[in-house]
Order: structure tokens, then C-alpha cells, then sequence
């Protein structure tokens, strides 16, 4: 069963499309992202469970680095095919849905 497609989904995933040969790390996603940490681990938690992620840890020495490990992100190449088709989906109104006038909003 797909993620649900959320505003914070969308923001994560965005990122993830915005250069599909990149290797993402949480914070870095969460920045560009603007969401904080506590929102965009939970949803690559739950991309990583459905296959559309695939993750490894970074190869370092903390101590040498002074730093933790980071864990790196990417889009599989299916992940981002039902991606791409969940996130057109999601842009769709829905039936049944009434957009509010442009004259209600003021």
C-alpha cells in the first residue's frame, strides 16, 4: 500500500526528485525540505518500508570525523516511478471536491 501523499510527503519527496543521483542524508532533506527532523525521518522510514527508498549508512570513523555515521537516501527506480504517479495523483482534485471561489477567500 502506497505513503499517504501528505503536504510534508510531497516537500520530502520533492527533494528526493530534485537530483535522483544523489545520496540524501536526513538533515540535509529536512532542510531543504523545511521540515524538522522529528517529520521527514518518520517519512523516510515509511518510503524505505514501501520500496521506494533504498538506504546504506556512511562508511567513516566518528571519532576521526567528529561526527556520527550519516544514513543515505535514494529513490529506488520503481520507488520513483509510483512516486511520481502518487504524488500526480494527489495534485488531482478529487471528485466530489468544490474548490472555494476566489471571491470567498477575501
Amino acid at each position: 500500500m502506497p505513503p499517504r501523499m501528505t503536504m510534508a510527503t510531497r516537500s520530502v519527496l520533492d527533494v528526493l526528485f530534485s537530483d535522483l543521483g544523489a545520496d540524501w542524508f536526513g538533515s540535509q532533506i529536512g532542510r531543504l525540505a523545511g521540515l524538522p527532523s522529528g517529520t521527514v525521518h518518520p517519512i523516510l522510514a515509511r518510503l524505505e518500508r514501501v520500496g521506494w527508498l533504498e538506504s546504506r549508512w556512511e562508511d567513516i570513523d566518528p571519532s576521526k570525523e567528529g561526527r556520527p555515521a550519516r544514513r543515505y537516501y535514494r529513490l529506488t527506480e520503481s520507488g520513483a516511478t509510483q512516486a511520481r504517479r502518487a504524488m500526480a495523483s494527489a495534485r488531482r482534485p478529487q471528485p466530489g471536491f468544490a474548490p472555494i471561489p476566489k471571491e470567498g477567500l477575501s
